[in-house]
This record gives C-alpha cells, sequence and structure tokens, in this order.
C-alpha cells in the first residue's frame, strides 16, 4: 500500500520508499532550484527508433563537452507497433536498446554523460533491467533511474512495480520534464529510462535541472523546448533529409553527408541557445537546415504545444557563427502558456490490413500492371461484394508517390519500363484481408504476362486514438536501481565559470556580419524570376511531416523577400488542386471517380497556411489528407515525407517584384 502523503520539493509526493515516488502531473514550483551549471552541453543520439548507433558513438568521442545523450526512439507508428508486441508476449520496450547500450555505455560512464531515453516505450521496468545487465556483462557500474506513467486505478488496489508500467489498455500520455528532473534532483542516475515523455521535454528536463529553472519561467523553458525541438529529429537539423542534387542550395558531394555529425546544444542559464555540430564534420548546419526543422511537424506556429509550455515560433530566427554552430533566437511563451490538458493516446483496432506487390517490365507494362488491378478487384468482388473501396493501388515507378498525375496522357507511359504494383486493403475482418492475398498470388497463373517477384501479406492494424486529459488525472512514477549508487554528471563549482554568449568581433568581421538579419535570412542574393514558368524548388525548399492524419510542410525561400510573391500563389485552392491526387484509390479513375474524389476533397480536407516571419517563410497544414495516419494508412508513403518534393515539383508564373 502506499505510504503516507507528504509535500516535498513543492510537489505532492506518495512514497513507498525512499528510491520510489509517484506523482501527478499538476504543475509545481521547484523550492529553490540550484543552478549547478551556467551553461549545460546536451546532444542528440538518436532522432528516431531506427537512428545508427555508431553515429552516436562518434558524436560522444568528437564533443568531449557533452553532459546528456538523449536517444529519443519514439513514435506513434513505433508505439503502435511496441503495443501490439508486447500483448503478443513479446518485450515492451525498445529491443534495441541492447546494441545502443552495449555501444555507449563504456565512453558515457567514462566521461560522465548521462543518457535519457524513451526507448523503455510500454515496459520501462524491463528496459532498465536490461541496461543493467548489459552493464554487468561489460563489468561496469552502472544506477539507472525510470520514469514512466502508471494508471491511477492501480494506485487505489496497491502498488506493484513488476506492473506498474503497464498501462491500462495500452494507453501511453505525453508527459512533460518533471519526471526525468526528478529523476536527477533525487537519484543522479548514469542512465534515465521513461515511458512517452514529449520529444522536446526529453531535452528540457536536464536544462531546468542543471540551470536551475523553474516551471513559471517560461521564457526560459520556450527558449529551452525550441533547442529541444530543434535537436529531436537527430541530423534532420544537420544535413541529413536535406541534400538534393540538383538544387545549388541543397547539394552536397557523397562524402560530405557520409560524415553528417549528429547535433548537439549548449544552453546557457540565461536562455541563450546555441546548436551545433561537430567541428571538422560533414553534413551543413546553416540558416537553411534550422529553418526547415523548426516547422517540422508544427502546426500553428504561434501555438505549439508541449506538455511545459506553449510556444510561439513566429519571431524565431537564426544567426550563424561558423559552419558549425548556429545561434537560436526568438522563441516565447504563447498567448496560452501552459496548457491544462495533456495529450493521451488510447489503442484501438482499426482492422487488417492486406497487401500484394508484383513487378512488370518492358514493352506495355503499365498496361499489364493495370489488368492485374483489375482482375484481383473483381475477384474480391466476387466472394466479398462491396469491399472493393477498401482497396488502395498504385503503381511504383510510376505513380506510387502521386509526385505527378498522368490524367490519361499515354506519352508518360512510353519510356518507362521497370515497374512495381501494388495494392493495400484496409479491411474490418482478418478473413477478408486473409483472401485479398490469395487473390494477388493467382495473378501468377491467371493473370497478364510476365509477372514476377509477387510477395503479400496481412497485418492486425492499431490506431492511436487522441484525446485530451486532465493534468492532475494523470500520474508518473521514479524509481532507481542499478550496481551501484554512481553518481553523473557531478559539478566542480569552482571550475564552472560562467558562460556568456557573445559574437566576437573578429568573427563579425571575417563574416561581414553587421546585423542579424543579413546573416539570419536564406543564401540567395537575387530574386526567382517572375512572368515565366518556373519549378517551385528553384524559388523555394521545404520539408514535410505528419501528426496523425495531418500533414505539414513548409516553403522556405532560397531569397527572403520571394516570400511577398510566394503569399500570392500559395493559396488554400491551389494546395488542394497539387493534393488532390493523393486521394486517388486506382490509377485507372474514371471522370466520375474523379468528380467524387474532388468532392470528398472540398468537404473533407482542410488547408491552413501560416506566415512565419522570422525566418521569412510559409508553413502550410493540410487536415485529413493522409488515409486515416500513419498506422493504418495505405499508402506506401504512410507518414506523408514525399509531399515536398511534390509542391516543389510545381511549375508556377510568380508575379513581378
Amino acid at each position: 500500500m502506499c505510504a503516507e502523503l507528504r509535500v516535498e520539493v513543492g510537489v505532492e509526493v506518495m512514497e513507498q520508499q525512499d528510491e520510489e515516488e509517484i506523482n501527478n502531473c499538476f504543475i509545481k514550483l521547484r523550492s529553490s532550484p540550484q543552478r549547478r551549471r551556467d551553461k549545460v552541453y546536451i546532444g542528440c543520439g538518436a532522432g528516431f527508433g531506427g537512428d545508427r548507433p555508431l553515429a552516436a558513438l562518434k558524436l560522444l568521442q568528437r564533443v568531449q563537452e557533452l553532459n546528456y545523450l538523449i536517444l529519443e526512439c519514439l513514435a506513434e507508428r513505433t508505439l503502435a507497433d511496441r503495443y501490439q508486441i508486447m500483448v503478443s508476449g513479446g518485450d515492451g520496450y525498445d529491443s534495441n536498446i541492447s546494441n545502443w547500450m552495449h555501444l555507449l555505455l563504456p565512453l558515457a560512464l567514462e566521461r560522465g554523460t548521462c543518457i535519457i531515453t524513451n526507448m523503455g516505450a510500454m515496459d520501462p521496468l524491463g528496459a532498465q533491467q536490461k541496461v543493467i545487465e548489459i552493464a554487468r556483462s561489460l563489468g561496469l557500474n552502472v544506477s539507472v533511474a525510470v520514469a514512466h506513467e502508471m494508471s491511477a486505478a492501480r494506485m487505489g488496489s496497491g502498488f506493484s512495480p513488476e506492473k506498474s508500467y503497464i498501462m491500462d489498455n495500452g494507453i501511453s500520455t505525453y508527459l512533460g520534464a518533471a519526471p526525468i528532473v526528478r529523476c536527477l534532483e533525487k537519484y543522479q542516475p548514469n542512465v534515465i529510462i521513461t515511458s512517452r515523455i514529449a520529444d522536446a521535454a526529453l531535452f528540457l528536463a536536464p536544462m531546468v535541472y542543471e540551470l536551475g529553472w523553474n516551471w513559471d519561467e517560461l521564457q526560459l523553458l520556450a527558449q529551452g523546448c525550441l533547442a529541444g525541438h530543434l535537436l529531436e529529429c537527430g541530423c534532420q537539423l544537420t544535413g541529413g533529409y536535406f541534400m538534393h542534387p540538383g538544387d545549388e542550395y541543397r547539394d552536397m558531394s557523397f562524402p560530405q553527408l557520409l560524415d553528417v555529425s549528429l547535433p548537439y546544444a549548449e544552453i546557457c542559464f540565461d536562455g541563450q541557445v546555441c546548436v551545433a555540430k561537430a567541428e571538422g564534420s560533414g553534413g551543413v548546419l546553416n540558416f537553411n537546415t534550422c529553418a526547415e526543422q523548426l516547422l517540422y511537424e508544427v502546426g500553428d506556429p504561434s501555438a505549439y504545444v508541449t506538455p511545459d509550455v506553449v510556444i510561439d515560433f513566429q519571431d524565431v530566427s537564426f544567426l550563424p557563427l561558423s559552419s558549425s554552430k548556429v545561434l537560436c533566437l526568438g522563441a516565447k511563451p504563447s498567448t496560452i502558456s501552459v496548457p491544462d490538458k495533456l495529450l493521451q493516446l488510447v489503442p484501438q483496432d482499426c482492422g487488417w490490413k492486406g497487401w500484394g506487390e508484383i513487378s512488370y517490365g518492358g514493352y506495355e507494362c503499365i498496361k499489364r500492371a493495370k489488368a492485374a488491378e483489375y482482375l484481383v478487384r473483381s475477384w474480391m468482388e466476387e466472394i466479398f461484394p462491396g469491399l472493393n473501396h477498401h482497396i488502395l493501388s498504385y503503381i511504383i515507378g510510376f505513380d506510387s508517390l502521386k509526385a505527378t498525375s498522368s490524367n490519361g496522357n499515354e506519352s508518360a507511359h512510353k519510356n518507362i519500363e521497370d515497374i512495381r504494383l501494388r495494392m493495400d486493403g484496409l479491411f474490418e475482418q482478418k478473413e477478408h484481408a486473409s483472401q485479398f492475398t490469395r487473390e494477388f498470388t493467382a495473378l501468377y497463373t491467371n493473370g497478364p504476362a510476365g509477372g514476377g517477384g509477387v510477395s503479400t501479406g496481412y497485418q492486425k492494424q492499431i490506431l492511436l486514438e487522441k484525446h485530451l486529459v486532465k493534468r492532475d488525472n494523470v500520474f508518473w512514477r521514479t524509481a532507481i536501481n542499478g550496481n551501484t549508487r554512481s553518481q553523473s554528471n557531478i559539478v566542480d563549482h569552482e571550475c564552472n565559470l560562467k558562460h556568456t554568449l557573445t559574437l566576437p568581433p573578429k568573427l563579425e568581421a571575417e563574416n561581414g556580419i553587421t546585423s542579424l538579419e543579413s546573416v539570419s535570412l536564406g543564401n540567395s542574393c537575387s530574386p526567382a524570376p517572375s512572368g515565366q514558368k518556373i519549378p517551385l524548388y528553384n524559388v523555394a525548399h521545404s520539408r514535410a511531416g505528419d501528426k496523425g492524419n495531418d500533414i505539414n510542410f513548409s516553403l522556405i525561400p532560397h531569397f527572403p523577400h520571394d516570400i511577398e510573391r510566394l503569399k500570392l500563389i500559395i493559396t488554400s485552392q491551389w494546395v488542394k488542386s497539387v493534393v488532390s491526387s493523393l486521394l486517388d484509390v486506382s490509377p485507372n479513375l474514371d471522370l466520375d471517380a474523379r468528380n467524387q474524389r474532388d468532392k470528398w476533397m472540398n468537404e473533407n480536407v482542410k488547408v491552413e497556411i501560416y506566415e512565419v516571419k522570422g525566418i521569412q517563410s510559409l508553413n502550410i497544414v493540410v487536415r485529413n489528407i493522409l488515409d486515416g495516419g500513419v498506422n493504418c494508412s495505405r499508402r506506401i508513403d504512410r507518414h506523408g515525407k514525399t509531399i515536398s518534393d511534390l509542391i516543389l515539383s510545381q511549375q508556377v508564373v510568380l508575379p513581378p517584384s
């Protein structure tokens, strides 16, 4: 049973024993927070679950000042996948944690660098035990803390640490930085493993702890979250997912891309933020990479919601200090500065997905692929009438990304000789998905000539429904375990001299810097031509991000003042006309099907266009366009990542300047 209720460090605490606490998410100010450092160095070791552990090790080796290394490996899709694995008897945590810790723990412990990761997912306690096992196998002493959500219902019937991590029905809430801060305050561990914590909060927590910030210092929290938001996707800030051959503003050599460095940040106690990459590394860190990452997965830039603070990004700007460091300015709390509710994800069944692929090549390969699609749809209709609308078809190498639209233009077909038909269906019943794969396989002997390389499969799909819940109804727990109580990041205050960021006069002279504006705005010195058709990529660059069934993409002009002309062209109707092909369910759409598509688009798809004045760019949000979102989409590009190049490939005519 829970012990007596007592108050400690300004929060309500229900403590089982000396090493465990349970708290709710109601915001309580820290009691006399201590400034342990004047500047803290925080690195991003991973920006998603598929990142490279070796890249994290290289960052740790190259940047010896790192106090913290954050491994951000959890997203909505990976969380849903992990839930399915867990209920099937597998690990509720990211099993790749073994590889990461084998590689990183020895040097991190030697350097005193604390590792913070959300790889605990649905089972932080299981991940904690795994890390301790790995450390023991390496002959290392380690203390591993956990910070995770727990069900309020379990608290009333007694506390069971072995099962506290399993939320009822897999429910998961985006927690803020407070659980990690509490771990640092109480345990000073070598490693902290969490459940679902907001990405930016993973980075904000060590800033709050080390720099002596409090929860009502909203300007500092806004700048801290800006740093976290820029860092959270790893190499996307330092040249990864940026290089584009043929684009004079984004091209780089293959070796330069190969040596891209994960980013880190230097954050001062007064809120000054610099993002950086390792000196001498490849990739690129500049205004453009920062601008793309600023708007990545952002809706309204005046109100970017995190659990700790709602941030206004509208006036954010970037000042390059060198080829490896950029000063980040202008984040501030929004009008409604702190959310009173938190975002909660609730797993729901969304049916069974069945899919099949087959390749065709040579003469009239596209027509043969269309014939195969017609047959599979017809065979399914014979057995299960009325299910055709559950099936989406596309031809890889022709229209799978919807980056172009043939619109019946036969000339677009003649040079294509290597394609692959893919069909995806989302069905209510497992029987329907299974039958779909059997019908698709029948193309081997019943379909058009020359088809090969058939692959099929079916799988249960989980959708994460989103709800808003009151903060004081969400609880979290912290605890510590390990084979030692060694502390990380212990500060020698005599050696921790005050750091304040100033731009040296020599640097100003070398770079010709006369004002913040002259450096913080793009690369081009001349406007794009007017009065003639040009591809949009000659005017701007872009990155797309997804949230649920919505997508956003940025438009960042190469010549900043071209923003005024772009605003005249990029209208809601223009955006809808460009993305309408994403709703095509087949390469064989007739006029009636296109009209139905356009009608659905006008009734259900909403476009929001925001100007972001600090970086003189546009942020465009398109709602209800991603076929239900990443966890149940039937598209080959579930996230909609390729939409940025669909947009940039459009021909536009700019008015005169």
